[in-house]
């Protein structure tokens, strides 16, 4: 897919990339607050359950022991990541990232619209005048007002590792559920402090996205970049910022060194110095030269596009061998995924021995101990019980009757194996493990079954007889 370069039109009629960006924060943001209360057959989207060792995927209910799935998940998060950053750069950072869509909320909502603590959301430079007493207060509430919000962010967030049912029932009976309540108000200081103190250093400083982004661009990774053929290199002699090459070495100079593309900036650079890793692809810069030039009836010097496309004067080359190769990843990794989790097991089944390796009877029967752990990761109730498989010479003691498990249920149960004539199986000076296929089933339902292994111990002929001796 290729698209024109935008250096061959203005964008001043069409709807400004901050606004378009609002509208994106906003689908996001009821996203994210909705997602955790939608279910399917009772089940969240999304819950990574550490107290219950489960995660609930797209409504599907997975155990612990069947995470073979999040590797997947993570290599997929990962190869996005690295496809998403060689197509569109620092696009997340500045379209998606919640530090990004906080700091929009904090600075542009909260200080500049509401509390007039700022003058303009075009001039992200200026800082207040703290000097004044109003402004002191100003601060203060605006923080407070974020701090009120970032308990909301927190609690959405433990929604993604707690149901929300479960987390306001902690929250209930937060003397008995200190470790949740104390994260709860952990991670929404940390918010608070994060956007109201640390700001945009935490993209600049602290982010390792901005230090690896780099290594995954190339000429065709689209970006905010400066026309520097129209508008004139940028140097600064003797320290010097914001001074623009004489228009005597570029007589096409279009730059008019109105430095709007600089106050606008959130994160405090001159993308007129070309790509810096401090870039965040908000394309504030992009609208802000726009409005300059909309009126000499010129495109910005500021694009969304690429260096390729730049130069060239031509599109943007969107498919090439790079990408392409991430998309490929990517479909087989999801086929994988796809194909690993039709394989779900409507029940599982643990099967653990005893410590006590058998029992000998009176009669010369034999017994060995297990201990069964049913689980029913179905949507309905079901009775379970087993069968050995392959050797009619052990029989069930316990349980004598089927195993009832309601949905998403556990039940462990202990288990006696016999064998009533061990001399016919059992060597002569020593025991005997024989291998033991546990066929477990569901007894309202002939399709649910699974097979698992262990063990029966034999003791050796000499014990056998020593026993039915005394």
């Amino acid at each position: 897919m290729q698209t024109k370069s935008p250096s061959h039109s203005t964008s001043s009629s069409s709807l400004p990339k901050r606004k378009k960006r609002y509208i994106g924060y906003a689908l996001i943001t009821t996203l994210a607050l909705i997602l955790p209360f939608i279910t399917i057959n009772g089940h969240q989207l999304f819950l990574l359950s550490f107290v219950h060792k489960e995660l609930h995927l797209l409504g599907v209910v997975f155990s612990v022991q069947e995470l073979y799935l999040m590797p997947f998940l993570l290599i997929m998060l990962f190869v996005g990541i690295f496809f998403m950053t060689t197509l569109g750069g620092r696009v997340w950072c500045g379209w998606c990232c919640p530090q990004t869509i906080f700091r929009v909320i904090y600075r542009d909502l909260i200080e500049t619209k509401i509390l007039g603590l700022r003058k303009r959301i075009s001039d992200k430079q200026k800082k207040p005048d703290f000097s004044l007493f109003s402004n002191k207060l100003k601060k203060a509430l605006g923080v407070v007002i974020f701090a009120c919000l970032s308990l909301v962010v927190a609690a959405d967030f433990l929604f993604l590792f707690m149901p929300p049912s479960e987390f306001f029932g902690y929250i209930a009976d937060a003397s008995n559920h200190t470790i949740a309540v104390g994260s709860w108000l952990a991670i929404a200081a940390f918010l608070t402090l994060d956007v109201t103190l640390m700001a945009e250093a935490f993209c600049i400083y602290a982010c390792p996205y901005a230090r690896v982004q780099s290594v995954m661009y190339d000429d065709d990774t689209l970006m905010a970049i400066y026309d520097s053929s129209r508008g004139g290199a940028v140097y600064a002699p003797n320290g010097a910022k914001n001074e623009l090459a004489p228009k005597k070495q570029n007589p096409a100079n279009e730059c008019t060194n109105c430095v709007a593309c600089v106050k606008v900036c959130p994160t405090h650079i001159d993308i007129r110095k070309g790509m810096q890793l401090e870039c965040i692809n908000c394309l504030e810069c992009v609208d802000a030269c726009s409005e300059v030039m909309a009126h000499y009836n010129r495109p910005s010097l500021v694009q969304w596009s690429s260096p390729n496309a730049i130069a060239t004067r031509s599109k943007v080359r969107f498919f090439r061998l790079k990408t392409i190769g991430y998309i490929a990843v990517l479909c087989v990794i999801f086929a994988i995924l796809i194909a690993m989790s039709g394989k779900k097991e409507p029940m599982l089944l643990n099967v653990d021995r005893n410590t006590q390796a058998y029992e000998i009877r009176k009669s010369g029967a034999v017994d060995n101990y297990y201990t069964f752990l049913f689980q029913n990761t179905d949507i309905e109730p079901h009775d379970f019980y087993f069968e050995v498989v392959g050797n009619d010479d052990i029989r069930i003691l316990e349980p004598s009757e089927p195993v009832r498990v309601e949905p998403n249920g556990k039940v462990k149960k202990a288990v006696a194996l016999r064998v009533q004539n061990p001399l016919d199986s059992a060597l002569e000076s020593k025991d005997l493990r024989e291998k033991l296929i546990i066929r477990a089933y569901a007894v309202d339902n002939d399709e649910i079954s699974v097979e698992r292994e262990s063990f029966f111990v034999y003791p050796s002929k000499k014990r056998l007889e020593a026993k039915a001796r005394r």
